[in-house]
């Protein structure tokens, strides 16, 4: 975590409290404090129930607000509305971050279609800005409604372990469907972590606005600005060959790959409990941030389906709106088959990966560590659908398919006809393999640029990355 804060011991903070922790020790201000709803009559209060401000994160200007869930329940009116809506304009204007601490019961039934105006102005502000600065919402309590609308259309939600998100609460599936339910099963963390709405989680408030902090030091102020560049600080010398098991069925945590070539090894994981044979997140490599997406064979053998394709398209999104560099790590045995796929619209969700790697801009670099197999050889960032450069390890396998379900179609008369179909099968097996699948075979064919050794990967990285943003 980056620089001292002045932060009080106890994880539960007031709204103001959480804006002083996001931004850097004594650089909050902030605005509107005297603000009060004339519909809330003797219940009006200065502020109306929002804190909103600006101050500095690692030196550089952030827009915040914090909704105040002890009054009238964070609910929102008008007055509170155009707090949010006069943060969005200065982010705007300043070319800036914003921040958001979301914890409201949704549109306050006091002040009723003002409150749904409100609501209405806040999204279309936030839309203004989509691609243009970053936008973190972080959710603190109770978010229904509009409250969970508005985070939905922020490029990162960061919820906590007491939170909870849904557009109708309890009360309301209770009237409707006769369904009784809690709060945290409706729309609680666990819930929006395996679904994708959720991209971060976090015990408390004090936790996610550290974690807001990180997330912003990855991230450049603006579109066309630069993202933040750090001291270089190299991996342990681990060679990433000791982390992928020779046979391409043998399961491993490509995380561990990961960990050997970004700067000490970390990696900020997005929304690692969703399609979780696909993983995503932000990291460095000497020095500069960038957007990793690797195939987990941990899961599901690392194939690709309809929620890890929709997964990587966002992801490769997000990092083109804001200009960060794209490393994608393949060990791949191509789409999932089946009916559940297909009703799923993996064809759908397939394409929009496709769609989200062929538009992008950013520098995009891949690597092939064991299999790269059929369509998802293409999805994955090929040469084709305009990777800057494609390396390969030297035990790689890159094909329309793996040699035995190949031959088993190409040979299946020849082997219904052996002897021993199972020999017969190994024989053709081994002679496909080295005729189509050996990664040389894709050099010479300039689907791949070069060959390289694991224990070389970080710094051709390193290098592509330099050379290729030198040249932006």
């Amino acid at each position: 975590m980056s620089v001292a804060l002045a932060s009080p011991p106890d994880t539960t903070l007031s709204p103001i409290e959480r804006l002083e922790v996001l931004c850097d020790h004594g650089s909050l201000h902030v605005i509107r404090t005297e603000i009060r709803s004339d519909r809330m009559g003797e219940k009006a209060a200065a502020g109306d129930g929002v804190v909103g401000g600006a101050g500095l994160v690692d030196g550089r200007p952030v827009f915040c607000y914090a909704q105040d869930s002890s009054f009238v329940g964070g609910s929102l009116g008008e007055a509170h509305a155009e707090t949010i809506v006069r943060v969005l304009e200065l982010a705007d204007r300043a070319r800036a971050p914003v921040v958001g601490f979301v914890s409201s019961g949704g549109a306050r039934m006091q002040e009723g279609v003002a409150a749904l105006g409100g609501y209405a102005r806040i999204f279309r502000r936030t839309v203004a800005l989509s691609g243009k600065v970053p936008q973190i919402s972080i959710i603190t309590g109770l978010s229904a409604g509009g409250g969970a609308y508005s985070p939905a259309l922020t490029d990162w939600i960061v919820m906590t372990d007491e939170s909870s998100m849904f557009l109708t609460g309890p009360g309301v599936v209770r009237e409707a469907l006769g369904e009784d339910i809690t709060a945290n099963d409706l729309g609680g963390t666990r819930v929006h972590q395996k679904n994708g709405v959720c991209h971060f989680v976090e015990p408390n408030a004090l936790d996610a606005a550290l974690l807001a902090r990180d997330l912003l030091g990855y991230l450049p102020s603006h579109r066309g600005a630069q993202a933040p560049v750090r001291t270089s600080r190299p991996p342990t010398g681990r060679d990433p060959a000791a982390c992928v098991p020779a046979q391409a069925r043998r399961v491993y945590d490509v995380r561990d790959v990961i960990s050997c070539l970004t700067d000490d090894g970390e990696l900020l994981e997005v929304s690692s409990g969703w399609a979780r044979n696909l993983v995503t997140g932000l990291a460095r490599i000497d020095g500069r941030p960038v957007g990793v997406i690797a195939n987990q064979p941990r899961y599901l053998g690392g194939v690709l389906d309809a929620a890890s394709s929709q997964k990587g398209a966002r992801f490769v999104s997000k990092c083109n709106s804001f200009g960060i560099p794209l490393v994608v790590l393949v060990d791949t045995p191509g789409f999932m088959p089946g009916r559940k796929q297909e009703s799923a619209g993996v064809i759908r969700f397939g394409a929009s990966l496709v769609h989200a790697f062929a538009e992008a801009t950013v520098p995009r670099i891949t690597v092939i560590l064991r299999k790269a197999f059929g369509g998802a050889f293409i999805t994955m960032n090929s040469k084709d659908l305009g990777a800057d450069c494609v390396y390969a390890w030297p035990q790689a396998e890159i094909g329309v398919m793996g040699a035995k379900p190949a031959v088993g179609i190409i040979h299946r008369r020849e082997l219904a006809a052996a002897p021993d179909p199972e020999t017969a099968r190994e024989r053709l097996a081994a002679e496909y393999a080295h005729a189509q699948l050996r990664p040389e075979v894709a050099v010479r064919a300039g689907y791949v640029d070069e060959l390289i050794t694991p224990m070389e990967t970080r710094s051709r990285l390193a290098w592509s990355l330099r050379t290729l943003q030198a040249a932006a």
